[in-house]
């Protein structure tokens, strides 16, 4: 049985007020990951970035940090500890190519030596623990030995791994040969990320790592808020429950930003996840994804409620 369960971060999507509403109508996660901030050579933290990492009672977070060069990433890690956090996570997983051009997320591993640089750094000084997230590798999953290796000489506090490389995103099929490597040989804790969408996918990888401690699942999760509940063995989601949940994000959402249309949006982007928990719900989240303004936001909303028949688990693909 899995010890413990990471709620993984979206950027765009989990942030404050969604992990706030999340957790108050479903919860199951030990842990929500923050999504990263990139401290600027100018080390300043932003007052968008220190909202969002102001705590909120109840959770236990961790906030993840995107760097190139390890004195911003100590920097972003001695702030972090002076605001309470116990743990930084590296992020080396992002594959989006404005920002691994600029070396960062998983462009640093493409250089495996200036990794290897990078880390002996970071944990020389990091006043707190650090976590990683990871690829495979830049290209290949033939990289992933070389970069075991240096992982393997720091004390990580946990080392999550998403078994796909750079140019796959969040597509194909996850290379678990290659995360097996991890489970055997890491010297330090391994954390399991990657398509994680339903109880069954995760009994499977339980049966094929039984020793394996941790899981990370974030779009599953969005898909089916009560997934993590009902891997210790609770229900699925109801509608009532989701009505009061979308209904609470989205108050949420408008008093964040003091005005209905961005909320609106921020909620279409957690629908085109959440629709996969209705069935037949493609037509109407197509609709949903063109619609243009709050009246059509909500007018959708209400006829899925409405018309559709709940699942108990998403189906299709959670592009």
């Amino acid at each position: 049985m899995i010890a413990r369960m990471d709620f993984a971060p979206l950027d765009g999507i989990t942030k404050r007020v969604f992990r706030q509403a999340w957790h108050a109508c479903f919860g199951g996660a030990d842990r929500y990951f923050i999504p990263f901030i990139s401290p600027t050579d100018q080390h300043i933290l932003t007052p968008r970035d220190r909202r969002e990492l102001e705590g909120l009672e109840g959770l236990s977070q961790v906030p993840q940090v995107m760097a190139k060069r390890a004195a911003d990433f100590v920097w972003a890690a001695k702030v972090l500890a002076d605001m309470g956090y116990g743990e930084v996570n590296l992020n080396l997983g992002c594959p989006s190519g404005t920002v691994t051009a600029k070396g960062k997320g998983a462009g640093l591993l493409a250089d495996p030596d200036g990794l290897d640089r990078f880390l002996e750094e970071v944990f020389a000084t990091s006043p707190v623990p650090v976590s990683v997230k990871t690829r495979l590798g830049y290209q290949a999953a033939e990289e992933f030995p070389r970069l075991l290796e240096i992982f393997n000489h720091y004390p990580i506090a946990c080392l999550t791994v998403h078994p796909r490389v750079r140019p796959e995103k969040y597509r194909g099929t996850v290379h678990l040969d290659a995360f097996a490597l991890a489970a055997a040989e890491s010297r330090n804790p391994v954390c399991y990320n990657g398509d994680l969408t339903s109880v069954a996918g995760v009994r499977a990888l339980e049966a094929q790592f039984p020793a394996l401690g941790a899981i990370m699942i974030g779009r599953g999760a969005i898909a089916d808020p009560a997934l993590f509940r009902r891997l210790q063995g609770g229900p699925p989601a109801s509608r009532e429950e989701l009505r009061s949940f979308t209904t609470a994000l989205y108050q949420g959402y408008q008093a964040f930003y003091g005005q209905a249309a961005p909320a609106a949006q921020r909620m279409k982007e957690v629908w085109f996840y959440l629709i996969h928990l209705f069935d037949g719900g493609e037509r109407l989240g197509g609709r949903m994804r063109r619609s243009r303004g709050p009246r059509a936001y909500e007018e959708l909303e209400a006829q899925i409620f409405q018309e559709l028949e709940l699942l108990d688990a998403p189906q299709g693909e959670l592009a």
